[in-house]
Formats: structure tokens, sequence, C-alpha cells
């Protein structure tokens, strides 16, 4: 795969990911990827460091503008434990581990934030608000509870199946509840 083919395409990919979520500043989104996969390889077997540099690079220079801020999930040899800059880790209360991903203990991706994020740090959980899984790496763990199902228009980067996830709150309430926000003038007259 061309690596400017794979830029444009995660681009679209994301931007469809960001439009359905609905994301805020602050917002965690996170990844899941297999470069294994996106070469045509089998998971975990044929890591591509390259491949993995252009998907941190590119989602990067999507979701920092955006004050989003990125975290990368390794692979089961780390449990899947997750790269962020510390300073994300602090203000969120996420407990730090001690780990460094490996090419093959974390995998290309994680590899790839731990060199490009200013202040890498492992995590072992996250709670973010939306994500992508590149390679059916199964994000779901790190995605806030209720996730929504986001199908991008794409299904394959390279050879990977894609899949992403969005969060949305809760419905609580019964018969009466309201479940899309109302403009303050409705909620008067209703009240009336």
């Amino acid at each position: 795969m061309e690596l400017e083919n794979l830029e444009t395409d995660l681009t679209k990919m994301v931007q469809e990911v960001l439009d359905a979520a609905k994301l805020r500043p602050n917002d965690l989104f996170v990844l899941g990827c297999s470069t294994s996969e996106i070469v045509g390889g089998h998971i975990g077997k044929a890591s591509d460091p390259k491949v993995g540099e252009r998907i941190i690079h590119t989602l990067r220079s999507i979701l920092k503008p955006l004050g989003i801020h990125l975290a990368v999930q390794g692979c089961e040899h780390i449990n899947r434990s997750v790269v962020v800059e510390r300073s994300v880790a602090e203000a969120k209360g996420f407990e730090i581990v001690s780990v460094v991903p490996a090419m093959h203990a974390g995998g290309a991706c994680s590899v790839a934030a731990f060199e490009q994020f200013d202040d890498p740090v492992e995590v072992e959980h996250i709670v973010a608000q939306a994500g992508i899984d590149i390679g059916d790496t199964s994000i779901g763990m790190h995605v806030k509870f209720v996730q929504v199902p986001v199908r991008p228009t794409q299904k394959e980067l390279g050879a990977a199946h894609v899949t992403a996830l969005r969060s949305r709150p809760k419905y609580v309430g019964g018969p009466r509840a309201n479940y899309e926000p109302i403009e303050h003038k409705e909620f008067v007259e209703q009240n009336n």
C-alpha cells in the first residue's frame, strides 16, 4: 500500500467518525491498529514501522488542532495498555504503568506514538469518547459506555478491516423523559 493513499484514506475515515461522534476539546480518541493486517499479513506477524509512523502522524495532524487527545492501544502482549501524553494521564486520573512498547509487544503504532508524543506514558485503562479499529484489534474496552458502531464508507485500510465506535450518554427516565435537547423557550412553553 502506498503511504500517501493510506494517509488520504485514513483521513477520510477519521473525519467520518468525528462527524458521527461530535467530539469536543479534551475528549479522547482511541486507535487500535494492526499494521500487519494493513500490509496483508496476519495480526502481530508482519508489523510495519513505516505504516505505524504514518498512521500516528496522520491522526495527530487531524486531532491535535481540534484539541482532541489521541490514545493508542497496544496489543495483547502488553495487556492492551494505551499510550497517551503524560499530561492527559494526569489530568484524567489514569494509572500509569511500567512498560515501553516494542514492535512485537505493543505494535508499530504504539511504538510510533511513543516516539512522536511529547511526553508519552502507558496507562492500563482509559475511557475514550470514540475511536477507530483498524485490523480488528478490539478497542471496545477503551470506549465509554454506551458504545455505538460507526461504519466508515470505506471498509478497509490496505488489507485491514476497519470499524469504529462512538459513545453516547445513557438514556434514563421513563415515558415522560425527553432524549433530545430542547431550547429553553420550548421548555418554558411546555411548563406553563
